[in-house]
C-alpha cells in the first residue's frame, strides 16, 4: 500500500514541490507475526537535507529533534499505542503509551529494527523491517524532515486540526494495517 505524506500547514518545507510518501508491505509469517516493510521516500536530493551520520544500529531518544521517520500502531478499540521512530543513522525507538501521551515506556521488542538508506540521486528512501503482531492496526506514519538552512518540516498522512503537527493525535491514526 502507498501512502502520501503531507506537511503539516504551520510547518511547510521550503520547496513546495516536496513529495514524502511510504510503500508499506506486511506479510504475515505465523499466525502471531507478520514481517512489515516501508520505505519513506523523499522527492529530492538527499544533500539538501540534515541527515545523522550513518552509526551502528542502537536504540537511541530524541531522534525526532532531526530527520526521522515514525511509526505508530494502535489497536481499533484500544486507547494505548505504539511509537516507532527511525533515523537514517540505523538508530531508532520504540515507546508504549497506555493512552494519548500518556504513560510512556520503553517498548519491549524482540529484536530491533533493520534501516538502510538508499540515496537515488534525485531522490532518497530510508527502508524499516520490522516485526509486527497480526492486526488489524490503525497506523499513523510521520517525518520530521530538516533541510540544510535549518526549516524543519513535519509530515503525516493526515493532521489532527490546530496550529502545531501532533504525530500522537488520534486523526493521525488514518490507515489501517490488517
Amino acid at each position: 500500500m502507498q501512502l502520501n505524506l503531507i506537511p503539516h500547514p504551520a510547518t511547510p518545507p521550503t520547496d513546495p514541490e516536496l513529495k514524502l510518501w511510504a510503500d508499506v508491505d506486511h506479510a504475515h509469517i505465523l499466525a502471531a507475526t507478520a514481517s512489515t516493510k516501508i520505505w519513506f521516500c523523499v522527492s529530492a536530493p538527499v544533500q539538501r537535507f540534515v541527515v545523522p551520520e550513518a552509526s551502528k544500529p542502537s536504540r537511541a531518544d530524541g531522534l525526532w529533534r532531526t530527520t526521522c521517520f515514525e511509526m505508530f500502531l494502535k489497536a481499533p478499540d484500544g486507547e494505548g499505542y505504539r511509537e516507532w521512530n527511525f533515523a537514517p543513522s540505523g538508530q531508532w525507538a520504540a515507546y508504549d503509551f497506555a493512552a494519548y501521551r500518556d504513560g510512556a515506556a520503553n517498548a519491549d521488542v524482540p529484536f530491533a529494527p533493520e534501516i538502510v538508506v538508499q540515496d537515488n540521486l534525485t531522490w532518497w528512501q530510508v527502508g524499516v523491517t520490522m516485526p509486527v503482531e497480526q492486526g488489524p492496526w490503525q497506523l499513523g506514519l510521520s517525518a520530521v524532515i530538516e533541510e540544510q538552512d535549518g526549516t524543519k518540516s513535519y509530515w503525516a498522512i493526515a493532521h489532527p486540526p490546530g496550529d502545531m503537527p501532533d504525530f500522537h493525535a488520534p486523526d493521525c491514526f488514518a490507515a489501517r494495517l490488517a
